[in-house]
C-alpha cells in the first residue's frame, strides 16, 4: 500500500507526486494500469483535490503517467523523456521558467521556420485539427479547460512534427509534457472569460497561416510572438535584453 498521510511538506504537490511515483516503481506496475481515484488519493494523502490534480499533472508532465479523458489516470510507458527532468522537484522561481520559456522559442522559432519550408498536406492536416479543436474549447465546450490545452500542447508538436525531424518532434513533445500545466490557465473558465484563450489562438492562427503559405521568416516571427505573449500572460520576468 502507499504510504500514509503527509507532515507539512515544502510542497505538498511535490512531495504527493514523489510518493505515487515511488509507489509505481515498489509495486512494479505495468504500463496501462489504472492508479486509485482521485477521491482514494485525497484520502490516501490528506491533501486536496487541488493538489492532488497538481500532483497527476506533474507526473503526466514526467511521463511517468497518462491520462484518458472519461477513464482516469494510468501508468505510462516508459520513455527516454520520463528519464530527464527539466525542472527541479523545488519551487519554480519566474527567472527560472523564463529561462525555459527562452529556449522554447530559440526550438519552436527554429521549428516554425523548417516547418513552412518543409509541410506537406499530412502536416497541414494535423495542425488544422488542432486549430480546431481549440476552436471548439474555445466555445466553452464540456472539458473545455483539459481539451484546450491538450489541443494545445498537440498544436505545438505538429509544428515540430511538419519539419521532418523526429529528434525534434520528441523534443517537443517533451517540453510540452513540461508545460502541459502552464497552459490550463490559458484555456480554464477564467482565462476564456479573460480572453487569454482567444489571445493565444489567435497567435496559432498566425503561425499556421505562415506555415501554409511556406513563409519561413514570417512563421518564426509569429513563433517568437506567441512564446512571448505566453510568458506574459503568466507573469514571467521579461526584463532581460
Amino acid at each position: 500500500m502507499m504510504s500514509g498521510k503527509l507532515a507539512r511538506p515544502p510542497r505538498l504537490s511535490d512531495a504527493v507526486s514523489r510518493q505515487i511515483e515511488s509507489w509505481i516503481r515498489e509495486m512494479g506496475l505495468a504500463p496501462g494500469t489504472q492508479l486509485p481515484t482521485e477521491k482514494t488519493l485525497c484520502e490516501r494523502f490528506g491533501v486536496s483535490r487541488a493538489v492532488v490534480r497538481e500532483a497527476i499533472s506533474r507526473l503526466r508532465a514526467d511521463g511517468c503517467v497518462e491520462t484518458r479523458q472519461g477513464a482516469g489516470v494510468f501508468v505510462a510507458q516508459p520513455s527516454v523523456a520520463a528519464a530527464f527532468r527539466l525542472l527541479g522537484d523545488e519551487a519554480r522561481s519566474n527567472g527560472e521558467i523564463a529561462d525555459i520559456f527562452e529556449l522554447r522559442c530559440l526550438v519552436e522559432a527554429g521549428a516554425a521556420e523548417l516547418a513552412a519550408r518543409r509541410r506537406d498536406d499530412e502536416d497541414l492536416a494535423r495542425l488544422s485539427a488542432a486549430l480546431e479543436a481549440m476552436d471548439e474549447a474555445l466555445l466553452g465546450a464540456d472539458g473545455g479547460s483539459e481539451n484546450g490545452a491538450q489541443a494545445d500542447d498537440a498544436f505545438h508538436v505538429a509544428v515540430a512534427a511538419a519539419t521532418g525531424n523526429a529528434q525534434l518532434e520528441h523534443f517537443l513533445v517533451f517540453m510540452g509534457r513540461q508545460f502541459s500545466a502552464s497552459r490550463v490557465p490559458t484555456w480554464s473558465a477564467a482565462g476564456l472569460q479573460a480572453g487569454r484563450a482567444a489571445a493565444a489562438q489567435a497567435e496559432h492562427r498566425r503561425i499556421f497561416d505562415a506555415i501554409l503559405a511556406r513563409d519561413a521568416e514570417g512563421a518564426r516571427e509569429a513563433a517568437i510572438a506567441h512564446l512571448s505573449a505566453a510568458a506574459e500572460r503568466l507573469g514571467l520576468d521579461r526584463r532581460r535584453p
